[in-house]
């Protein structure tokens, strides 16, 4: 396994989710309040990622359930690095970029990393990649 090729997928994935969350923020945040376009968000957003995720699994390489689950792991810790880094160069609180992750309120963002970890093996899954893992 390359990888180099799990970090260009991630940063796919990433342009990606700016991309959706700048269109969420711009087009739906409005018409729906910041809690519901954020909980639509983590839905899309997964969409997103299976897709991306999907179309490059064969390139990626990761035949075996261990690669999978290491792209996926590789992936979540590279997002939420990336995520406190941008929150905190926006000049964001922790309790703000924390917001999110807290299903008492209704932050759905750790059910999107949890997809994310297995997004590998369900997209290896539904490719027929050897070694899936469901």
């Amino acid at each position: 396994m390359k990888w180099h090729r799990a970090v260009m997928v991630w940063l796919m994935i990433i342009v990606a989710e700016s991309v959706h969350g700048t269109m969420r923020r711009l087009f739906l945040v409005p018409l729906t309040g910041q809690r519901p376009a954020s909980q639509l968000g983590v839905l899309i957003g997964s969409a997103i990622i299976f897709a991306i995720t999907w179309f490059s699994i064969h390139w990626l390489r990761a035949g075996s359930k261990r690669h999978q689950l290491q792209v996926g792991i590789l992936w979540v810790v590279l997002t939420v690095i990336f995520e406190f880094c941008l929150g905190r160069m926006l000049g964001y609180s922790a309790e703000r970029m924390l917001a999110d992750y807290n299903i008492a309120e209704g932050g759905l963002m750790g059910f999107g990393l949890l997809f994310m970890f297995f997004a590998p093996a369900l997209a290896a899954r539904a490719r027929g990649v050897r070694g899936y893992l469901f």
